[in-house]
């Protein structure tokens, strides 16, 4: 029973490892292709029902949800790390007005994303 602790967390560690070395793909031409939403993530569960693949994706898609978290963009913790970083290096905060259009600004790209991904995945149901 003990042995799983150290055994989920190297499984842990190589999964970030994985999806962090992936990451940059977002960026090209097929990585924006084969971006997907909710539909997508559905499709990863298996057909028929399984309690090992169930909780295997449901820790995947935490440590999925943890590494974009801290991505450092207004909206997300990271973003908040980012300009308490800045603070301390410049040694003063950044204006409360500048904070909340970068606040905003950060919303608009995270809904931006969540909206493309998810058109992404009706446009493949369409034209499948």
């Amino acid at each position: 029973f003990f042995a799983s602790f150290p055994a989920g967390v190297k499984y842990g560690i190589r999964t970030l490892k994985g999806y962090v070395s992936q990451f940059k793909h977002i960026f090209t031409k097929e990585g924006a292709s084969s971006l997907g939403g909710f539909g997508t993530i559905g499709n990863l569960f298996p057909a028929k029902w399984n309690w090992y693949s169930f909780w295997m994706m449901t820790a995947f898609l935490s440590v999925i949800l943890a590494f974009m978290n801290i991505l450092p963009i207004p909206g997300l913790d990271g973003g908040h790390v980012l300009f308490l970083l800045v603070e301390a290096i410049s040694g003063r905060k950044p204006s409360d007005k500048f904070l909340e259009y970068a606040q905003i600004a950060g919303m608009f790209l995270l809904i931006g994303l969540v909206l493309y991904a998810n058109g992404m995945d009706i446009v493949r149901a369409i034209f499948k």
